[in-house]
């Protein structure tokens, strides 16, 4: 019950502030007092992904057996990637991210390589139950 509610705690305090580094904007760096950007970009990814791991704090503390994993497993990773890899989808798709071919080219191909992985996880996971 104690590593339950330590496991929420935390999982909280990562979906806080992954939702505020996702709603990262001019007005929010003035209110949080934070250093000012002109690309919203890296706080953006690292929301996702803090988001992610809030939401895999969430399932490994309700997770209702243990089993042969040490950590937060398939599911951890899968929420992690996922996360991730659709903020980054969502950026290369605005047209917000001004690079140069070669850049472009690299992140469309770790996007597509977080989402295949993601997806072989949830297919290994839904075979595990």
């Amino acid at each position: 019950m104690k590593n339950k509610i330590i496991l929420l705690i935390d999982a909280s305090i990562n979906l806080v502030l992954g939702v505020l580094l996702l709603a990262f904007s001019p007005g929010l760096i003035r209110f949080l007092g934070m250093p000012a950007t002109d690309n919203f970009f890296y706080p953006n990814i690292l929301g996702a992904v803090l988001f992610g791991i809030g939401i895999a704090l969430t399932a490994e503390a309700f997770r209702k057996h243990q089993t042969r994993y040490i950590g937060l497993g398939l599911i951890g990773a899968i929420s992690i990637n996922m996360c991730g890899g659709v903020v980054l989808l969502l950026w290369l798709i605005s047209g917000g991210l001004d690079l140069p071919t070669k850049g472009l080219i690299f992140l469309w191909i770790l996007d597509l390589l977080l989402v295949i992985v993601s997806l072989m996880e949830l297919v290994v996971h839904r075979k595990e139950k």
